[in-house]
């Protein structure tokens, strides 16, 4: 290894900057290091594709590894550009979460330096688009998308407003088809509250999604609610707080390589590491196991 070549967003802001400044004197400490801070995703593509010899260490959220891994993946690089070492900014930093990795900027860049390699998986859709930590339809997706188009006008406050929104919205639920490696998860004729396929197990900043999810098992672990009525959705919103929610009968669990979720009737949305889709009213994933790297405590 011929040092670091450290990647930040350079819209990050003053907020980041000690921390960042941090980091590059931490990895200073094991060798040398260039600072790359990317505007959009050509610089960020051209950033990754540069490392000649170095090893790559990002700084950011799930947002960033999304789009890093993304543009590796479209390239056929995953595997060629060695182990990266992540060093997590965001606000959830769900992924990291799952990895273990120290939340401490200084702390994760002397991980990336001196930890471990390990192989992870990536969800790969009929698009091509891939997902690090977790994809789901339903409720989330629906509530994140309503709050992306009041964010302009209520910032930060879109997002329980959003919510609401989408629990009114969704009525009785979501009438989906969930399929794992062939297998129908969804009773015939029962709306579904939410669908979440998972690498890592937590959204939002350590939500425990799909509680024990392995991100190095090669396999999706899967999650459907059918809890749609009005007390159903109460006792799911308050088990999901503390992990039990997969306890409920009416939530199912699965885990296989092959995922299918298929509108019975109208479209749905994706959120796949907070970025959400347009309405489609199918999709299909592949897991693709042990195709990128990252250095591990």
């Amino acid at each position: 290894m011929n040092g670091y070549l450290a990647i930040v967003n350079a819209a990050a802001g003053s907020a980041r900057a000690d921390a960042v400044e941090a980091v590059v004197g931490e990895l200073g400490r094991a060798g040398d290091v260039e600072l790359r801070r990317t505007g959009d995703l050509h610089d960020l593509r051209n950033a990754l594709l540069s490392a000649d010899g170095r090893r790559l260490v990002l700084l950011g959220g799930d947002g960033s590894l999304h789009a890093a891994l993304q543009l590796l993946w479209d390239a056929g690089r995953t595997r060629d550009v060695g182990p990266l070492g992540v060093v997590p900014l965001g606000t959830g930093n769900d992924l990291a979460r799952s990895l273990r990795l120290p939340l401490d900027p200084v702390a994760a860049a002397r991980v990336a330096a001196t930890g471990r390699p390990r192989g992870l998986e990536l969800l790969v859709d009929s698009h091509q688009r891939i997902t690090v930590n977790t994809v789901h339809a339903g409720i989330g997706a629906s509530a994140t998308a309503k709050a992306q188009r009041l964010k302009k006008g209520l910032g930060v406050a879109a997002y329980p407003v959003g919510a609401a929104w989408a629990g009114i919205s969704a009525g009785r639920g979501f009438a989906l088809r969930v399929e794992v490696d062939g297998k129908v998860l969804t009773p015939p004729g029962r709306p579904v509250l939410m669908a979440g396929i998972g690498i890592g197990g937590t959204i939002g900043g350590g939500t425990p999604l799909v509680p024990g999810a392995d991100p190095h098992d090669g396999l999706a672990d899967v999650v459907v609610s059918t809890s749609t009525g009005p007390l159903a959705r109460l006792g799911f919103a308050a088990g999901l707080r503390r992990g039990v929610h997969v306890e409920r009968q009416d939530v199912v669990t699965a885990t296989g390589k092959v995922v299918e979720i298929r509108a019975e009737d109208g479209t749905f949305r994706l959120n796949s590491d907070g970025e959400v889709t347009d309405p489609q009213t199918s999709e299909r994933w592949e897991m693709h196991a042990d195709v990128w790297q990252v250095v591990c405590p």
